[in-house]
C-alpha cells in the first residue's frame, strides 16, 4: 500500500520555449513506474482519471500536467507559439524527459485531444514507453467535416464572446436530453479551472485545425501494448464508438473496453477506468 506521504501532491514546473512554464504534479512512491497522464481540450490534468488514487495505491506513480494554454500552465506567447500537434507533442516529450528517468519504463494514458498526443509520441517510439492507454479518440486521420469545423468555430466563439456561459450555449446544442444536466454541470466545473480562458479561444482555433497524424492506416506503426477505452454515444458523442473502435482495429494488438449500454462513459468513471488500466498493465510482460 502506498504511504500517505507519497499520496500528497509534488507540485513541478516544465520550462517550454514560447510558452513560460507547463505546471503539473506527481503523486504515488517517487520510484514506482511512472504513468504520464495526458489531457483533453477545455480539460485540466484532474480529468484524466477524475481525481481517483487507485492506481497509486497499486503501487504507480501517477505523473499529470495541464497542457499550455490549460489550468495553470502559462499560455502561448503570441507570435512565439500556439496551440498546435506538434507543439503539444513536443511539451509531453519535454515532461517525460524532465519527471521520467533516462532509463525508466513507464506509461502513457491520455483522454481525446491527450489521446492524440500520446499516441503521436509513442509513434516516436521512444525507447523505454511500456504501454499506451487511449481514452476517447476523436480523430479519423481526415480533416475536419464543415459541420465539425463550424462546431469548433461556434464553441470558440461563443467562449470568446461570453465567457462560460457563451461556450455552453453553443455545446447545448442536441444533447441528449437524458444526459443533458450532468454533461454541462461537468462542464462549467471544467471550464472554470483554468485561469485564462482567452487562452482556452486560442486552444480551441488552434488544436481542432491542427492533425496529429495523417491517415488511419498510420496507427498500424504502434509497437508497445495499447488499451484503448469506447464511449457509447449517447452521452458522449464527441468521441465516438466507431472510432474507438476502428483504432482498436488499426493498432497491433490493442485492447478495447468500454462500459455498458446505458452507463456513464469509462472515461468518465475514475475509479472503474483506473482498475481497467491497473489490470490492463498486470497482464503485460515485466
Amino acid at each position: 500500500m502506498t504511504g500517505s506521504a507519497d499520496n500528497q501532491p509534488r507540485p513541478f514546473e516544465v520550462e517550454r520555449p514560447g510558452v513560460g512554464y507547463l505546471r503539473g504534479e506527481e503523486v504515488g512512491p517517487p520510484d514506482a513506474t511512472p504513468i504520464v497522464l495526458v489531457h483533453g481540450l477545455t480539460a485540466t490534468r484532474r480529468y484524466v482519471l477524475q481525481g481517483s488514487r487507485l492506481l497509486t495505491r497499486e503501487g504507480y506513480r501517477l505523473i499529470s500536467y495541464d497542457a499550455r494554454g490549460h489550468g495553470e500552465s502559462d499560455r502561448a506567447r503570441p507570435g512565439e507559439a500556439g496551440y498546435t500537434y506538434p507543439e503539444l507533442i513536443d511539451d509531453l516529450a519535454a515532461v517525460v524527459e524532465a519527471r521520467v528517468g533516462g532509463d525508466e519504463h513507464y506509461v502513457l494514458a491520455g483522454h481525446s485531444m491527450g489521446a492524440h498526443t500520446a499516441t503521436c509520441l509513442a509513434l516516436r517510439r521512444p525507447p523505454h514507453l511500456k504501454a499506451l492507454v487511449v481514452a476517447g479518440p476523436a480523430f479519423m486521420g481526415v480533416p475536419l467535416s464543415p459541420e465539425r469545423r463550424k462546431y469548433w468555430d461556434d464553441l470558440a466563439d461563443g467562449l470568446e464572446r461570453d465567457g462560460i456561459e457563451g461556450f455552453i450555449a453553443s455545446y447545448d446544442d442536441g444533447l441528449d436530453p437524458g444526459w443533458r444536466d450532468l454533461v454541462l454541470r461537468i462542464t462549467r466545473e471544467r471550464l472554470a479551472r483554468h485561469r485564462d480562458l482567452d487562452a482556452i479561444v486560442g486552444a480551441l482555433r488552434g488544436v481542432t485545425n491542427s492533425w496529429p497524424f495523417r491517415g488511419l492506416e498510420t496507427l498500424r506503426n504502434i509497437n508497445v501494448p495499447t488499451l484503448i477505452v469506447g464511449s457509447h454515444d449517447e452521452a458522449d458523442p464527441g468521441h465516438p464508438w466507431a472510432t474507438a473502435k476502428a483504432w482498436a482495429e488499426e493498432i497491433p494488438g490493442a485492447v478495447f473496453i468500454s462500459e455498458a449500454e446505458g452507463e456513464s462513459p469509462l472515461a468518465w468513471q475514475g475509479g472503474r477506468l483506473s482498475r481497467a488500466i491497473a489490470e490492463f498493465l498486470s497482464e503485460l510482460p515485466g
